[in-house]
């Protein structure tokens, strides 16, 4: 992190390290993984490589008409699903770990549905390393030879670095080299065959660029948030014997049980960056430490078996590379020990877990509460994307909820401007999964609007550059003279040493005379180099003198400080003594707590147990009310319309009795008061044919039809023809109504008969028509057909508009209404006819009927013509 900033909590100040008028989006990658099986439906196809089209496989209908939709999605690049992991890793992580070396900071994570390739993406597979691998393989291989000195940097629980000089971290080194258990990974050891096909890469790949006259130092640390809590996976917890260990029966557990790591906070430095408090950071010095630190971590992180993988992660995990950055001294030998000098850069890489839903993954327990707190930090996730989308586009200042998870809020800086931040979007193309394909395209469009500010390069420390090789002893390079060399330059040349005459006396006299200058040349040549290598015998006597003195000073100075150190240890052990003696008592109050707390549960659990039983109980109770209540109003119903049956049966079989006395009377009255010469004959009468059949309501009198012709054939029954016949009907007759005897019936064609009317049967039908009965005041069955229209409603429904009431009637022979009768009677025996024209006459004529029965053999005709006034 930069270690220069001005930011307060409260007023939005400009950052020293972004760029406020410099602002990338989000980058938004899109990787189709494989499908399983080769005949499986797909749902997404790779339209370019920047789209891809989600096709709605068959069975889903995204509207009311039916009509499939087509949907397509852009992307900074799409990766289908032949894309080899170098090839990711080349678009999407390069650049990232580029901008590490160089001070920068960066954030990738993977964002998909369960089982989509999440993990994979970022771990990788045997054979096949992914993007993890890769970034501390190109790490490692850019800054190689510019690693500092283990122990030369170190790491504190401010978020921060401290500087340590050769001497120091020579001590701490050898002193952890003396500990029976090193918990830091030595490049010494085989690599663990677990993974180490993971870790092979076979293409090299080197940032440019990278700052010779600084030293580096890579820092790992892995964390996992599990149900809304962090936890550190590289913490090593031992086996404490002052304090004891408990289970859940609240007896102490054996003393090689493992005890459950703590989970971590989060806290602000002083720069207001988010860091997780006391989490374990490893200095790392190769590819295969970092990676068998990641290793280590990833056992122990939180996987399950569910309905749709094999090996789910139940948990959101981030891998941690902190790159260390200090500058060399102006000799180019030593750090520079100023800790303001130190720059720091991080780069998380960070393997969300898969979203899922319950009713596919069969979730339940503990499983079901972990998806639901997986669910609700990426709907976190989602919403801070939603804010910062609509704070940048509207110009708007809402509160982005950071803090609703730990998800969010550990990486807030990074929205705020700390770096560069990349997505890779991993989808299942099967068409099971189309509906969470869905909603992650939907969340990926919306990422990619979110725009971050760009952060600008480090400062220069101001010394002068390429000083690390300035004071390094060089060879004999490209055409620099050896001293040798220049030596021989220095001794005069010799002359020609041919003699061509016997006679020559020249020759070898010069020849002895330059011989003898180069020997008097080497002899005081000799002289001075004794003379020098004197002097210089006599500095390094003096050197060695320094050193030793010096030397002794510091182990004087080692000796007060390891005294210094032994007191202090002694002091640390008794404070870690008195430490572990209060935490064990506190140990003791927290589990009486959680016995209390769990006994609170108990009851509360019970307590709400017997109002769920009370409750039901009253409900029960209220249903068998109503159930009674319902029973007795029909009941009730029931019984008095068979009371008011049996009364208007009973008032008509006296209205028809005292019909027949009375006509007796008056037949017996004239017979009394008009003697007559001529007995007529009464008329004859056509019996009816067929039986009626017997009616379940009281006995009401029908009328009689007469025939003008008893050899003419009887009536054909016609049924009334409906005015809207072209209509499909619904016909509504409930279980209740009874079989009338009426010549004329309603008859509907192509109508659906239902006994109680539904919606499936309204749905298919334009008219609606529903027989009622009732009894009239003159005790007889009124049938009303009542018609309506039906009408669909913007719901989704029916309604029913009613537009007339036809009524269907059986009235009584004895009413007021006088009929004539075409029957002309019979022949008298004298000879003598007798018309019927008077109404008196016509009126005399009675038709008698039993009780309870229904123009049946039990009625008789009773005929006495009155004689004519004279």
């Amino acid at each position: 992190m930069k270690s220069a900033r001005a930011k307060t909590p409260r007023k939005p100040i400009v950052k020293k390290g972004s760029q406020t008028n410099l602002k990338d989006p989000v980058g938004v990658y899109c990787r189709v993984r494989p499908l399983g099986f080769p005949d499986q439906e797909c749902c997404i196809e790779v339209i370019n490589n920047t789209t891809v089209q989600l096709h709605t496989p068959e069975g889903y209908r995204l509207n009311r008409n039916g009509d499939y939709k087509e949907t397509q999605y852009s992307f900074k690049q799409v990766f289908g699903t032949h894309t080899t992991q170098k090839e990711l890793f080349d678009v999407v992580a390069n650049p990232l770990v580029d901008d590490l070396i160089h001070g920068k900071n960066g954030l990738l994570f993977t964002y998909g549905v369960t089982g989509s390739g999440k993990t994979h993406t970022m771990t990788g597979s045997p054979g096949e390393g992914g993007l993890l691998p890769r970034c501390l393989d190109m790490i490692f291989n850019s800054i190689g030879s510019f690693q500092a000195k283990r122990y030369v940097f170190k790491s504190n629980d401010r978020n921060s670095m401290d500087i340590q000089c050769e001497v120091d971290a020579l001590l701490e080194r050898q002193k952890r080299e003396a500990m029976p258990n090193p918990k830091t990974p030595s490049s010494k050891r085989q690599v663990d065959p677990e993974f180490a096909d993971m870790i092979t890469v076979q293409e090299f790949c080197k940032a440019e660029e990278v700052d010779e006259d600084s030293v580096y130092g890579v820092f790992v640390s892995y964390i996992e948030i599990y149900n809304n809590y962090i936890y550190d996976l590289l913490e090593e917890v031992p086996f404490d014997p002052i304090k004891p260990k408990w289970n859940s029966c609240s007896t102490p557990m054996r003393n090689t049980d493992f005890v459950p790591p703590q989970s971590k906070l989060l806290r602000e430095d002083k720069n207001h960056n988010m860091y997780v408090a006391g989490c374990t950071e490893v200095e790392v010095k190769s590819t295969e430490e970092a990676f068998e630190v990641f290793w280590r971590g990833q056992k122990k992180r939180r996987i399950a078996n569910t309905h749709l993988n094999r090996e789910s992660s139940r948990s959101h995990s981030v891998f941690n590379i902190k790159l260390v950055q200090a500058p060399l001294d102006a000799d180019g030998d030593n750090v520079l020990q100023e800790k303001e000098q130190i720059t720091i850069s991080q780069l998380s890489l960070v393997d969300l877990a898969g979203s899922e839903r319950t009713n596919r993954t069969r979730a339940e327990g503990n499983r079901l509460r972990e998806a639901g707190n997986i669910n609700q930090s990426l709907m976190t996730l989602r919403t801070c994307m939603d804010v910062l989308r609509e704070n940048q586009m509207y110009g708007t200042n809402k509160m982005v909820p950071y803090r609703d998870s730990k998800l969010t809020h550990l990486f807030k800086n990074y929205f705020d401007g700390e770096g560069k931040v990349r997505m890779i979007v991993c989808v299942n193309p099967k068409a099971e999964d189309y509906e969470e394909n869905l909603q992650v395209m939907r969340f990926a469009e919306v990422t990619q609007e979110v725009e971050v500010a760009r952060p600008i390069d480090k400062a220069i420390c101001g010394l002068t550059p390429g000083r690390r090789y300035r004071n390094q002893p060089r060879g004999p390079i490209g055409n620099e003279p050896l001293v040798t060399d220049v030596v021989l330059q220095s001794f005069p040349p010799l002359p020609s040493c041919e003699i061509l005459d016997i006679n020559d006396e020249q020759t070898l006299p010069r020849l002895i005379e330059a011989l003898e200058k180069r020997h008097h040349l080497r002899q005081m040549m000799i002289d001075e180099f004794n003379k020098q290598s004197n002097a210089f015998k006599a500095l390094l006597q003096e050197f060695d003198n320094a050193v030793l003195s010096k030397e002794n000073h510091m182990q004087g100075k080692l000796n007060e400080k390891e005294k210094m150190i032994s007191g202090q240890k002694l002091e640390i052990e008794r404070l870690e003594k008195k430490n572990k003696t209060l935490e064990y008592k506190i140990e003791i109050l927290e589990k009486t707590t959680t016995i209390y707390e769990e006994d609170k549960r108990n009851l509360q659990q019970e307590l709400e147990t017997q109002n769920q039983k009370l409750q039901r109980q009253f409900s029960d109770k209220r249903r068998l009310e109503a159930r009674l209540q319902g029973m007795v109003t029909e009941t009730t119903m029931k019984w008095e319309k068979e009371c008011e049956r049996r009364v208007a049966a009973k008032q008509l079989e006296m209205q028809n009795k005292l019909w027949v006395k009375d006509e007796k009377l008056k037949q017996l009255k004239a017979i009394v008061t008009e003697p007559k010469t001529e007995k007529p004959e009464r008329p004859s009468r056509e019996r009816d044919r067929e039986k009626v059949t017997q009616r379940s309501v009281s006995p009401s009198p029908v009328p009689f039809l007469f025939q003008p012709d008893q050899n003419a054939p009887p009536i054909r029954l016609r049924h009334r023809r409906s005015r809207s016949a072209g209509d499909r009907w619904v016909d509504h007759k409930p279980a209740s109504n009874m079989q009338t005897e009426t010549v004329m019936q309603p008859h509907v064609p192509h109508a659906i008969t239902v006994s109680v009317a539904n919606e499936k049967a309204l749905a298919k039908c334009e008219k609606y028509m529903l027989t009622h009965q009732e009894l009239a005041s003159d005790g007889e069955i009124e049938t009303k057909l009542i018609k309506g229209d039906i009408y669909k409603t913007r719901g989704g429904g029916q309604s029913v508009q009613f537009t007339d009431i036809e009524t269907l009637k059986q009235e009584s022979p004895n009413g007021s209404r006088k009929r004539r009768s075409s029957t002309v009677a019979p022949a008298q025996p004298d000879g003598a006819e007798s018309e019927w024209t008077d109404v008196e006459t016509r009126c005399s004529v009675a038709v008698e009927m039993k009780a309870g029965s229904q123009l049946g053999p039990g009625y008789q005709h009773h005929a006495q013509p009155k004689r004519k006034k004279p």
